[in-house]
């Protein structure tokens, strides 16, 4: 999805939430000034996605249960790859916000798993402290403008920006796991708002190139 095309979502989004562009924009250029590790250019990652079908992981209760079905090319949205480094896998991508158990991700980002950063205006002060700590192949992202080097695949949430990602790189499907559009986490204090959430993430992941996607 090219800029100008997400970018009538993003209206819409930012409208929904009430959520400022150049809270964003500023939020993404502290992630291109303090991002560390090896900054990666996305495309080097094509050949590991084009044509493949693509898994998913999200961190809905039930990915503890699906986790069997697991296969690589692997993406983990944020605290999913908790779940998954419990259970002794390495996802190939991390997409996060940095809101899950960072620690985690730094750890499988040492191991090679490349991290997909995203910078929004509610999460400056986590880009400032967690971006310098990686030290693995990284890239930024932004759901404002790209600009330089960091960069917008599309999506909103960690989850549908995880297959955006894979959408982008030439994923012919997407299997979803730990994927819950009805139910915010119980750990959720804004129900409502993880709500709004997730009925955008499940209209934006039906917008993808991908032929389809398992749920």
């Amino acid at each position: 999805m090219d800029y100008e095309t997400w970018d009538v979502y993003y209206r819409q989004i930012r409208s929904d939430f009430g959520y400022s562009q150049e809270d964003d924009e500023r939020s993404a250029r502290t992630l291109d000034a303090s991002l560390a590790g090896d900054r990666i250019d996305p495309e080097s990652l094509r050949e590991m996605f084009a044509g493949k079908d693509a898994t998913i992981a999200g961190n809905a209760p039930s990915l503890e249960k699906e986790i069997v079905a697991v296969e690589h090319p692997l993406v983990a949205a944020d605290e999913a790859a908790s779940v998954l480094r419990k259970a002794g896998i390495r996802p190939d991508v991390i997409v996060t916000d940095l809101d899950g158990t960072v620690e985690d991700q730094i750890a499988a980002n040492a191991d090679g798993a490349v991290v997909v950063i995203h910078a929004h205006g509610d999460n400056e002060p986590a880009v400032k402290k967690w971006a310098p700590q990686f030290r693995g192949p990284v890239i930024g992202t932004t759901q404002s403008r790209p600009f330089g080097h960091i960069y917008n695949f599309g999506g909103f949430t960690d989850g549908d920006r995880a297959g955006f990602l894979a959408d982008h790189l030439g994923a012919a499907s997407l299997l979803l796991l730990g994927f819950d559009f009805e139910n915010p986490s119980p750990k959720d204090l804004d129900k409502e708002t993880k709500r709004r959430k997730l009925d955008w993430a499940y209209i934006l992941l039906q917008t993808l190139d991908a032929s389809g996607y398992d749920a």
